[in-house]
């Protein structure tokens, strides 16, 4: 009995997957399945560093287009005439004020009419 039992020992260890495991096969194996992982976080890195680059482009050009919306009124555009013109102030700075301003919106109606008023009547 002792023969035969060897023999299922033996026949064991030939069913058993893990005795005809070739490592570089496997490594090469899971080379293949992180290799596609790791190109679809780096995909997911170059996208969110490109988001990254536009909002530090966006935050440029609203300072430069803040600048350049005071100059207008420096060189003497009136608030009123540069939003007749389609050019109100940058949606940044509407933002700012808005939220102080909302406290008081009543008093700040009547405050806006009387400016546009007197431009209208200096207009003329």
């Amino acid at each position: 009995m002792g023969a035969s039992g060897a023999a299922g020992v033996g026949t064991i260890v030939r069913l058993n997957p893990m005795a005809n495991l070739d490592i570089e096969q496997t490594r090469n194996q899971a080379r293949a399945l992180l290799d596609s992982r790791i190109e679809s976080v780096t995909n997911l890195v170059r996208t969110r560093q490109r988001i990254t680059d536009l909002k530090d482009q966006l935050a440029s050009a609203e300072r430069e287009d803040k600048r350049a919306y005071v100059q207008a009124t420096r060189d003497g555009w009136s608030p009123e005439e540069l939003k007749k013109l389609g050019l109100e102030p940058a949606a940044a700075g509407r933002r700012r004020k808005a939220q102080t301003k909302a406290a008081d919106t009543s008093t700040l109606q009547g405050e806006a009419q009387q400016p546009d008023e007197q431009h209208a009547a200096s207009l003329n």
